[in-house]
């Protein structure tokens, strides 16, 4: 079951085609990665999702019907350029915005109490946002982003501004929201994070869908036969084979990459019969990080 399908959607800005084209699934229950480099597409894709704009043509299903007015109501979405009233005191605009998302006020007054107790800011309730640091505003962001319980949560660079110890927090609350049923699309430029916490990606540039799927079958489908042996001891010059090529060598360490037709098993033989002890041996798949240069490099 997919709760987003996008079908051969485009979007045009005066002479500016922002999406070309876009097809994807995003299966209900999941956390994937809406990725691409700036200009690429994903903020006019977003704000078609979200009803703020409409496509120019094709269609977008969530939960398998087309988008309508009470679709904003399913769905949180915390932008990257963030949108608190700074004048406001905490806990009067999170009530505020959650009754725009539908709640009572006895019902936005219980979500506010649970998410402040949970992050540990009660004493937070009368403080004006403007009196908050970057990252504390982005706290009170994330809780006004999922204080309706949203079905669908799309979060863009959800960790800007915040330190280790605060991220940790958001991402655990993240997990937690997905153990419950919400999907998550997760925009960001940081690939590391993508790898981490994403099960499947698109890949957008120029408005068109480069790039898609699971991420450890992308990881698998672009391999380079690369591999790397540590070993105790220092290891022999090892250069000349048909079999590899040595791509960096250090006094315990190399790697190379196997040459086709041939086994990663032949060099890993060779230094066992020269009497080296292997510390470790290890296929080296490629970043999403590099995936992704290369991919938008084209």
């Amino acid at each position: 079951m997919n709760i987003l399908s996008i079908n051969q959607v485009d979007k045009n800005y005066h002479n500016h085609k922002a999406v070309d084209g876009v097809t994807f699934d995003v299966p209900e229950g999941s956390i994937f990665g809406l990725l691409g480099p700036n200009g690429a597409g994903k903020t006019s894709l977003i704000r078609i999702i979200t009803t703020i704009t409409g496509a120019d043509s094709g269609h977008v299903l969530f939960n398998g019907a087309p988008l309508d007015e009470n679709t904003p109501s399913k769905i949180g979405y915390m932008p990257e350029e963030r949108g608190l009233y700074k004048k406001m005191k905490v806990a009067e605009q999170l009530l505020y915005l959650a009754q725009l998302k539908g709640l009572s006020k006895a019902e936005a007054t219980k979500e506010i109490k649970y998410w402040f107790e949970k992050f540990e800011i009660s004493d937070w309730w009368n403080k004006k946002i403007e009196e908050l640091s970057k990252g504390m505003q982005q706290k009170i962001q994330f809780i006004a982003t999922v204080i309706h319980r949203p079905r669908l949560l799309i979060l863009d660079e959800p960790f800007s501004g915040l330190d280790p110890l605060n991220a940790n927090l958001i991402k655990d609350e993240i997990y937690e929201l997905n153990k419950q049923g919400i999907t998550i699309i997760f925009s960001t430029h940081r690939m590391e994070q993508v790898e981490e916490i994403c099960e499947k990606i698109v890949l957008i540039d120029k408005g068109r869908v480069i790039l898609e799927g699971d991420v450890s079958e992308i990881k698998e489908r672009f391999k380079e036969n690369k591999f790397q042996i540590k070993a105790n001891g220092d290891l022999p010059k090892i250069y000349g084979s048909d079999a590899f090529d040595v791509l960096e060598e250090k006094d315990q360490e190399v790697i190379f990459r196997v040459k086709e037709g041939h086994n990663p098993n032949e060099l890993l033989t060779a230094l066992i019969n020269q009497g080296l002890q292997i510390k470790a041996y290890n296929e080296m798949l490629p970043s999403l990080n590099e995936i992704f240069i290369n991919q938008v490099r084209g």
